[in-house]
């Protein structure tokens, strides 16, 4: 079995933002080096740079918009994460999706500034059209289970062998997959299917102890 790349999605929890985002990237990297495994974070834009200061863990945003510097008063430029010590970021999660035209231009310019691209879909064959763009990564997410107590992998294992013959087979782009992981059987049973990791938040995020909620995710 090879070894998984695990992204946790710090979202906007209060347990997983400012100081306590902090806290928990230093746990993340301190589990990381003891154990070699790859485990990379994705945090509130405020948060990177305070984060990316003191951790050596590949720290990704959690989303950026498509403009070009200027007049965009608000938005979240992909300069501004990567000036901000940012190495990727999340796109199109099913909390912040985007449109085609969108999220094609947002992986652009992303890529653009070497920018790893993480781009979420619902469905695999969403997952299939969001290939014909060309990210770093797809993360196929059902929405109906983020936030669960039920796994992508055991409840609907299908949903990854499909994405793994459209993603991998067909586009030979790296596949996650995420929403209800909390265990190591389901993040071995993902990576059985043919997965290349997992993207994970509230089993950690909300965690009473992060650090050996997320030693017991690993396989």
């Amino acid at each position: 079995m090879h070894k998984p790349i695990i992204i946790i999605n710090f979202k906007t929890y209060p347990s997983s933002t400012g100081i306590n985002a902090v806290r928990l990237a230093k746990i993340c990297e301190k589990v990381a080096f003891e154990t070699g495994e790859d485990i990379r974070v994705a945090v509130a834009a405020p948060d990177i740079h305070p984060i990316s200061w003191v951790v050596s863990i590949p720290v990704y945003a959690e989303h950026v918009d498509p403009y070009p510097p200027g007049r965009h008063t608000g938005s979240v430029l992909p300069e501004t994460v990567k000036a901000a010590g940012a190495a990727g970021t999340l796109l199109n999660h099913s909390e912040h999706r985007l449109g085609n035209k969108e999220l094609e231009e947002s992986i652009r310019r992303a890529s653009k500034l070497s920018l790893v691209t993480v781009v979420c879909a619902d469905t695999p064959s969403r997952a299939e059209e969001i290939a014909n763009m060309k990210p770093d990564f797809i993360a196929v997410e059902p929405p109906e289970l983020i936030g669960g107590d039920i796994s992508v992998s055991k409840a609907e294992p299908e949903i990854i062998t499909r994405s793994v013959e459209l993603v991998k087979h067909k586009h030979n782009i790296s596949l996650l997959v995420g929403a209800g992981i909390k265990s190591r059987e389901d993040v071995v049973k993902a990576l059985e299917l043919g997965a290349d990791g997992v993207l994970i938040a509230s089993g950690i995020d909300k965690a009473e102890d992060p650090e050996q909620a997320l030693r017991d995710l690993l396989p």
